[in-house]
């Protein structure tokens, strides 16, 4: 009767043993989430590139869109309540306005316009997160209406924690 009662013991698994493959699995999981993670930033930064450049077209199309308060940095969110008013027969459109993947909220889009007092020069620009984007830009270390299109690094990090930046314009 011990004798049954022994192997039946030698089938199971130890407390050791469950906590080993529980650290292993952990481990592991780990690694598969860090490894993901580089590809999901550099993901909603092909995002950001992809909105702003739909976004620029809509608002730069033969010249720069000139708000009613005039030149300034605007949340596109603001804009696109200016452009409802303005043009209701676009206001459903306005309703779709794309928001950063990562910060933006139902007030605020994280993509910002910027237009000179004369109306001439304008940019649309988004805050990246990737650190390894490839600078296009080297002269620039702000956003700057005028500037051109690609990335550029700034003095200061940014709402995504980077200095690096994208944007497109006049």
């Amino acid at each position: 009767m011990k004798r049954q009662i022994a192997k039946a013991n030698n089938r199971s698994f130890t407390l050791i043993e469950l906590l080993v493959v529980i650290v292993i699995i952990g481990i592991l999981a780990t690694i598969i989430l860090v490894a993901t993670n580089s590809a999901r930033v550099k993901a909603r930064d092909v995002k950001r590139k992809a909105e702003i450049s739909q976004i620029g077209r809509l608002l730069m199309g033969s010249s720069c869109y000139l708000p009613n308060a005039g030149a300034g940095d605007y949340d596109i969110l603001d804009l696109a309540n200016e452009l409802k008013t303005k043009y209701p027969q676009y206001a459903q459109y306005a309703t779709m306005i794309s928001k950063d993947p990562k910060t933006g909220t139902e007030s605020k889009s994280f993509y910002h316009y910027q237009v000179t007092v004369d109306g001439q020069h304008c940019i649309l620009y988004a805050n990246l997160e990737n650190l390894n984007e490839k600078i296009t830009l080297p002269d620039l270390t702000v956003p700057t209406p005028g500037g051109g299109a690609g990335t550029l690094k700034a003095n200061v990090d940014g709402w995504n924690g980077t200095p690096i930046y994208y944007q497109v314009g006049k």
